[in-house]
């Protein structure tokens, strides 16, 4: 069986919401909700729990006098593509990304 990937939802604010994917080996992609560009993917033994790890910094912005402001934070959004083992994740892993680099070769 091909494994799918779930549809895109949105990260949960620090300390706020829940994070919906399963307790098992699979891979997980987290992309800017703005812009579509990549900020992670990996394949883990337990999606969830990778998920819950992931760390989103507020960048500090540098203001007048010294003076240092907190970015806000970046809108995200993940989905998941859960398989049976972590074999399997890793290897569809390395043909999304294989995937991924051939295209941009193309278009290049």
């Amino acid at each position: 069986m091909i494994p799918s990937w779930s549809d895109w939802k949105r990260y949960p604010r620090a300390g706020r919401g829940t994070i919906e994917a399963p307790v098992g080996p699979g891979i997980y992609e987290i992309r800017n909700a703005n812009d579509g560009s990549l900020f992670g993917f990996a394949a883990t033994d337990n999606l969830a729990q990778a998920l819950a790890r992931v760390q989103i910094q507020p960048k500090r912005l540098s203001g007048w006098f010294g003076r240092r402001t907190q970015a806000p934070m970046p809108d995200l959004e993940y989905r998941v593509c859960a398989t049976a083992t972590r074999a399997d994740a890793k290897m569809c892993a390395a043909h999304m990304i294989n995937r991924r680099e051939t295209w941009f070769s193309r278009a290049a």
